[in-house]
């Protein structure tokens, strides 16, 4: 058996027995974030979308939900910052809406690290050098979120995610697994300035807009 093949099924087993413990350890939060999703934002408690997964292939991703569905009087979606409650700004500043998260690492879809899952629509506006961010799993941290996250540019984290993919390995993960820590307990670059989240991705050298998530009901 080669090196990356044994390093693959350690990386392998430290995601199911993370997500285990994870999942076991957590659950009293993840029964009480849900239970006050419920109750302050009615049904659906949890957030799925449909995100490329490894080599492109889709699986269904599921977060906590953080935010409304308020509209208003045309029927359409209010901006993100009017439809953001405290208790979801809440969720997203500790990262306890990715929880739901570890269930997608033990089905396999996801790996403790990794580039994030983005939208399925983005694919064909990858460069060729961008597109190789699904040449590993996605994850529920990666380097681009322990260097910037949601404060970087689209560029500047696709190319930490391409990084990671050329350069991974187990003592990379550990180290973004401690970073990762940090940065939760420094809430740090939860989202772009000015913006209650992620502003959409057009293309390398394309304008950007914000609200995705009038178009989807959520952002990644």
């Amino acid at each position: 058996m080669s090196l990356v093949k044994i390093q693959l099924f350690l990386k392998r087993m430290i995601d199911v027995t993370g997500a285990l413990v994870g999942l076991i350890v957590l659950s009293p939060v993840l029964l009480f974030v849900a239970v006050v999703i419920r109750f302050k934002m009615g049904y659906p408690v949890f957030f799925r979308h449909q995100r490329p997964g490894l080599n492109d292939k889709p699986f269904e991703l599921i977060k906590f939900r953080t935010m409304t569905d308020e509209r208003d009087e045309n029927g359409k979606l209010l901006p993100d910052s009017e439809r953001l409650p405290a208790f979801g700004r809440f969720l997203r500043s500790t990262s306890m809406d990715e929880l739901p998260e570890l269930f997608c690492v033990l089905k396999g879809d996801m790996s403790l690290v990794g580039p994030r899952p983005l939208m399925m629509k983005y694919l064909p506006r990858y460069t060729t050098e961008q597109a190789r961010r699904h040449e590993v799993k996605p994850g529920i941290t990666g380097w681009s979120q322990v260097n910037g996250r949601n404060a970087s540019s689209w560029e500047r984290k696709f190319e930490l995610d391409v990084w990671y993919a050329d350069h991974w390995n187990l003592w990379l993960d550990l180290k973004i697994l401690m970073m990762t820590l940090v940065a939760v307990l420094k809430r740090e670059g939860i989202n772009q300035p000015g913006e209650a989240t992620a502003s959409e991705f057009m293309g390398t050298g394309q304008d950007c807009q914000s609200g995705e998530s009038r178009l989807n009901g959520e952002t990644q």
